[in-house]
């Protein structure tokens, strides 16, 4: 892996880019060599996927809408879960690859996977219009980014106006005692948007500080859940004050009347990159460089630009969503993910032995 990684908030608000991460190369397959050839020449007119997401329930119809168009007759086997198990379900079938794709899967998960050898190196058709800090710098590329997704505070207005409290406006408000058992938050072994968030407090704050902070957050933590969108929600409908989530999901809420304020932190997001990537196997179905080429195309793009303020393609008539700043790129913390990757393993266990207590059941 080439520790390349380099932080780029002075590119062009394209709706665009971000700080971004790169990890390094590995050998050309014979299928890889390929990848400069458009994979919609080589894909039948009739197939069947198998493609891993972790992409929100009710995003993924609204995306895969062009693609029906593109491909009718490719039936897609969808499995989608949270960030946390579908790395775990795609760690555990190392050695019997179940998934052809993996589609909007954090950055983090596809260069955890990728130091496992579990990546195949494909260029999808336009990749070239993809900024180079939002995807891979080997050749061909291991992983390729769509979006970037940020934490946020979702407070609900009324509840806390029931008990005299302000709304929370940094991580520093939400160890204040006043806010004790109000909190949600998602367990970042099972949500991506859990450990971008613990990612960046140890970013933030070094180690030591983020866990002295981690075990005074704790303190006030109702409880821990298995879904990035979940708090957001929770916090909407009241089941709890507080919710530490992402952005988009926190708007969504709003936007459907809920009594909630979206917040983003003083000390700045974190965040990490849904990316799409190739699953090493004996078959590497033609379909499957196909479904890489479209999910960069401009279509889907423009989709996720509803939900999602920074985009790895810049789009003509690109909007932000309403709800974000008018520069969400100066929101988002000094990131990186390389070391967000390699020290995943580590967090994570110390995270559940200080905490995992008050998560909870796994369904």
């Amino acid at each position: 892996m080439k520790n390349s990684f380099k932080w780029a908030m002075t590119l062009m608000l394209c709706i665009g880019l971000l700080a971004g991460c790169a990890q390094g190369g590995g050998s050309t397959t014979e299928v890889a060599a390929e990848s400069d050839k458009p994979a919609e020449s080589k894909a039948t007119e009739s197939g069947e996927l198998t493609v891993y997401t972790a992409m929100e329930d009710d995003q993924i119809q609204a995306y895969l809408a062009s693609y029906k168009e593109q491909y009718p007759n490719v039936k897609l086997n969808i499995v989608r879960d949270s960030t946390g198990v579908i790395t775990s379900k795609l760690v555990a079938e190392k050695d019997n690859p179940q998934a052809d794709v993996i589609w909007g899967l954090a950055a983090t998960s596809l260069l955890v996977l990728d130091q496992k050898g579990m990546l195949e190196g494909y260029s999808p058709k336009g990749v070239e219009r993809v900024s180079p800090e939002f995807k891979d710098t080997a050749n061909p590329t291991k992983w390729v980014g769509i979006d970037a997704w940020e934490t946020a505070i979702i407070a609900n207005t009324a509840e806390l106006e029931k008990r005299k409290l302000p709304v929370p406006k940094s991580y520093a408000d939400l160890i204040k005692p006043e806010y004790k058992g109000l909190i949600v938050m998602p367990n970042p072994s099972s949500s991506g948007t859990g450990y971008l968030t613990v990612n960046a407090f140890l970013q933030l704050m070094g180690a030591d500080e983020a866990w002295k902070y981690m075990d005074k957050l704790n303190d006030n933590m109702l409880m821990y859940v298995h879904s990035g969108s979940k708090p957001a929600k929770m916090a909407g409908t009241g089941e709890a004050v507080i919710g530490l989530s992402f952005g988009y999901r926190g708007i969504q809420e709003k936007q459907k009347g809920a009594p909630v304020e979206v917040v983003f932190p003083s000390e700045g997001s974190g965040w990490d990159v849904e990316a799409n990537a190739l699953v090493k196997k004996d078959n590497i179905k033609p379909e499957a460089q196909a479904f890489l080429d479209w999910a960069i195309s401009d279509a889907p793009m423009k989709e996720y630009n509803k939900n999602y303020a920074i985009l790895s393609v810049k789009q003509e008539g690109a909007s932000i969503p309403e709800g974000y700043a008018q520069d969400p790129l100066k929101q988002l913390i000094k990131n990186d993910l390389i070391k967000a990757a390699v020290d995943r393993d580590g967090v994570l266990a110390e995270w559940d032995k200080r905490y995992a207590s008050k998560s909870e059941p796994k369904s």
